[in-house]
């Protein structure tokens, strides 16, 4: 006689998974029942918004409805009218804090704002050293604000 392929082990865990089968198949019932005496769909609150853009739980009124023509919406980018820009001075003027001649490099501050802003050998005009009050333009660097075109003033 051969013995039997099933062992306690097996037969358990058998078990175990019939009686999470019947617990889930319970609470989907029960969830059916609670859902049908609840009534539904319609027991779902439900948020309107009033005409300021707050939320309430009262539909609004129609009488407050404000029509709009279709053709007095506006779609995308609205074009840009003639503002007049503040005049924007290019040239500006500070002090040369550090500069190094035989690396070709140096910094000069502002007067207006106190930033200090890198300055290349290129970029020179006339020549500079420290302490040197000059005038500069600002120009976009690899890593942030150059100042070029520098005179001595």
């Amino acid at each position: 006689m051969a013995k039997s392929q099933q062992t306690f082990n097996k037969s358990e865990k058998e078990k175990k998974r019939l009686k999470k089968r019947e617990e889930k198949r319970k609470k989907m019932e029960a969830r059916k029942l609670e859902k049908e005496e609840k009534g539904g769909v319609d027991s779902i609150p439900f948020a309107y918004v009033d005409q300021f853009g707050n939320l309430t739980d009262t539909p609004p009124d129609p009488a407050d409805k404000i029509k709009v023509k279709a053709k007095s919406i506006v779609l995308g980018i609205p074009k840009k009218e003639d503002v007049e820009e503040e005049e924007y001075d290019p040239i500006r003027k500070g002090k040369v804090s550090f500069f190094d001649n035989s690396k070709g490099f140096g910094f000069i501050i502002d007067t207006e704002d106190q930033e200090k802003y890198f300055c290349h050998v290129s970029g020179l005009i006339d020549e500079i050293q420290e302490n040197d009050k000059v005038q500069f333009e600002l120009e976009k660097g690899n890593r942030g604000m150059n100042a070029v075109r520098v005179k001595l003033i």
